[in-house]
């Protein structure tokens, strides 16, 4: 049960780096440098590991008894940037007394 929390994490923070990536890296090449493949790039990777997010925190939702609130927060917290960051503080002491 404990690994399922420490793969999220772990998946939150990539997931949260590669949306930063896309934002403030991806885009601007886009549309800055004509560089349309570093969307197609990074954007196929940031969809992956937002399933992946998506996925793990439902297991860990079940695995730990977490009630709605919980999904809402970490769902709001993978579509804001800096989000999972801001949150994995949280997550850490969850998965701590877990």
């Amino acid at each position: 049960m404990k690994k399922t929390f420490s793969w999220f994490r772990k998946i939150a923070i990539a997931e949260g780096t590669s949306f930063l990536i896309l934002l403030f890296v991806a885009m601007p090449l886009k549309y800055f440098g004509n560089m349309p493949i570093a969307v197609t790039i990074c954007g196929g990777l940031h969809g992956f590991l937002f399933v992946a997010f998506v996925i793990l925190a439902r297991e860990v939702k079940s695995e730990h008894k977490k009630d709605f609130r919980w999904m809402a927060k970490a769902l709001l917290a993978s579509v804001l940037p800096f989000g999972t960051f801001v949150m994995d503080r949280e997550w850490k002491k969850e998965e701590a007394t877990a």
